[in-house]
């Protein structure tokens, strides 16, 4: 599929392949490096949620709410 086709998707399509393409990075995280730069700011983000300065938000809610006011 290309890139322009997945442009004209409905939105649940999308989702439903991001949904896909997430599940599969997440499995396979082991195999990805992460630069220094990143860690860092994966790390302040981390200890952002840690002392609840952050707030967290599952897949399922944030799917709902988008588009709603």
């Amino acid at each position: 599929m290309s890139i322009a086709e997945v442009r004209n998707l409905p939105l649940r399509e999308k989702f439903q392949i991001l949904e896909v393409i997430w599940d599969d990075l997440s499995a396979r995280m082991d195999e990805m490096s992460v630069s220094p730069a990143v860690r860092d700011v994966l790390d302040e983000r981390i200890e952002r949620i840690r002392t609840g300065s952050a707030e967290v938000h599952d897949w399922d809610s944030v799917k709902f709410s988008i588009g709603r006011p």
